[in-house]
């Protein structure tokens, strides 16, 4: 961004991370602006990456899935950057993040409820991932709170 986000760059930040389909319209009312000025504003955190995406938060579980985390603790020798592009193509992997800490990578897989088709998607998604030192599996029961900011 030419200039730095400045105090309504992350208003609107927070307004969408709660409701990313206010117009801009409705934004500008909320924060005492014009539309002009927050279609600026918007373009430009878009256009400086800022703002990634817009999505939606499904509920998976009143889809008939189950969210699934893998932390996932690679050999020191072995690509991640490799794995990362492999997993991508993987239709079950939703989320991949590179993190520092006890996991190089945590996956997000959603999957059926059934436990013996989750078990072989797992097994499908290590298979892919040379130099595994550590595996942790974590079921999601219930998302209780999610902010973007």
């Amino acid at each position: 961004m030419a200039d730095k986000i400045n105090g309504i760059d992350l208003r609107i930040l927070k307004l969408l991370s709660k409701n990313a389909r206010l117009t801009y319209k409705e934004l500008a009312e909320l924060l005492g602006t014009t539309r002009q000025r927050i279609s600026r504003r918007m373009n430009r955190l878009e256009q400086s990456g800022i703002i990634l995406k817009y999505t939606v938060i499904p509920n998976y579980d009143a889809l008939g899935y189950i969210h699934v985390i893998l932390g996932v603790t690679i050999k020191p020798e072995v690509d991640i950057d490799e794995i990362v592009e492999k997993l991508k193509k993987n239709e079950h992997i939703k989320i991949i993040q590179r993190a520092l800490g006890s996991h190089n990578l945590v996956l997000h897989i959603i999957g059926p409820k059934d436990m013996k088709e989750l078990e072989k998607i797992i097994a499908s998604v290590t298979k892919e991932i040379p130099g595994i030192d550590h595996l942790d599996i974590t079921f999601i029961t219930e998302t209780v709170k999610f902010e973007a900011l």
